[in-house]
């Protein structure tokens, strides 16, 4: 996937996908699906490290919170068009939303979850990666972002994650 695309290749993929109902249903429903089962897995994720008190409960929170709020508050700033706006083109996953397009929060998330999830449990961690390496795919022939906003929410979740987990959190416990 080219980081950048142009109208005419939005506007072919659009036209490939919404001439296969079938694949444009696999979309939407991928989107959907992947989107609660990942983000029902880390509550789920953080009620089991609370019953056992785990200290690592903390950091399992605070690490995708705080990143997830800094993310966001960037987005926010940067306020990137949505391919459907930019080229004038309808998507195929349903999405009201103007800008914010840059970097994809649903990646972010779905990879720093993976993250989190490696530190507990490293085979759902990486089938939690595959998955979210597949949502990215899917947000991209969904229409609702672009390559380069996909590859950033990835990048930076996992990016955030290893920060949080393997260099912050050892240092503040070593203060301590």
């Amino acid at each position: 996937m080219n980081p950048a695309m142009k109208k005419e290749t939005y506007c072919r993929m659009m036209e490939a996908v919404g001439a296969s109902v079938s694949l444009r249903n696999c979309i939407i429903w991928y989107n959907r699906v992947v989107t609660w089962v990942v983000y029902l897995s880390y509550p789920l994720l953080l009620a089991t490290l609370a019953v056992r008190t785990d200290p690592a409960f903390f950091p399992a929170l605070l690490v995708p919170g705080i990143s997830f709020v800094l993310l966001s508050l960037c987005r926010d700033r940067i306020n990137a068009p949505r391919p459907y706006e930019k080229f004038g083109v309808p998507s195929v996953i349903s999405k009201g939303t103007k800008g914010h397009s840059f970097p994809s929060r649903h990646v972010f998330s779905i990879f720093i979850i993976a993250v989190t999830m490696f530190r507990f449990a490293p085979v759902i961690g990486v089938v939690v990666g595959i998955a979210g390496a597949l949502l990215a795919v899917s947000r991209v022939f969904g229409g609702v972002h672009f390559p380069r906003d996909v590859i950033a929410g990835a990048v930076i979740g996992l990016g955030c994650g290893i920060l949080g987990f393997w260099v912050i959190v050892p240092f503040l416990q070593n203060l301590l």
